[in-house]
């Protein structure tokens, strides 16, 4: 099951304006006209053929994959399935998934450049300061290439979690997760069991039973 939720924020590095972190999970198909050079109705006529068959295409194509996605089921490809284990080793850690085999884990992918990743953090560590006794965990990987603004952020708004930082992003790239933040919950027996696109108000009646019967 997904659910969606509020903006998200796309893959990006140091590099980018935090003006351009914020993003929405729909696509969108930008069709580029270039401009004709001045010459007879014919090839004008041929132009304005080429382009209405490629809007065409383009369209057809757009309605193919959305058609596929609606008729392939609304899980994604990772639910109910083992969760694909990795290991994260920064500076102050080493994780490893298969660790926490036993715990019901909330797997969260976030960034501090991210603004819905910084509105969902207060109530995840709440949550976990709630679960914790019932067998949750909260994995937050951070995907922060800038180590100084990350613990600046942990620091700041003391984070109590269990946090690492990926820079290379090898542990979200196996979960396909290129925008954030993203959050997948795994069962005790290691096996996926929801994802939520965007930030969760964590503290939700309805999650947190969700998370008490897993």
């Amino acid at each position: 099951m997904i659910s969606k939720l509020t903006p998200v924020c796309a893959t990006r590095d140091s590099r980018h304006a935090p003006s351009d972190a914020s993003s929405s999970r729909a696509g969108t198909i930008t069709d580029i006209v270039g401009c004709a050079v001045a010459g007879s109705g014919a090839g004008i006529r041929q132009i304005r053929y080429y382009n209405f068959v490629r809007r065409s295409s383009l369209l057809i194509g757009f309605l193919t994959v959305l058609l596929a996605g609606c008729y392939s089921g609304s899980r994604p490809p990772h639910i109910g399935n083992p969760a694909p284990d990795f290991t994260v080793q920064d500076a102050d850690r080493k994780v490893s998934l298969g660790d926490l085999r036993g715990q019901v884990v909330v797997l969260n992918f976030w960034a501090t450049w991210c603004a819905p990743c910084v509105e969902e953090m207060p109530s995840l560590v709440q949550m976990q300061q709630k679960m914790k006794n019932k067998g949750v965990d909260v994995l937050a990987v951070s995907v922060d290439v800038d180590e100084n603004a990350y613990r600046k952020f942990l620091k700041d708004h003391n984070i109590d979690l269990l946090v690492v930082r990926d820079p290379e992003r090898k542990s979200n790239n196996l979960y396909g997760t290129f925008k954030f933040p993203e959050t997948y919950i795994i069962d005790r027996n290691g096996v996926l069991r929801r994802k939520f696109i965007g930030p969760v108000d964590w503290q939700q009646p309805e999650i947190v039973d969700f998370l008490s019967k897993l």
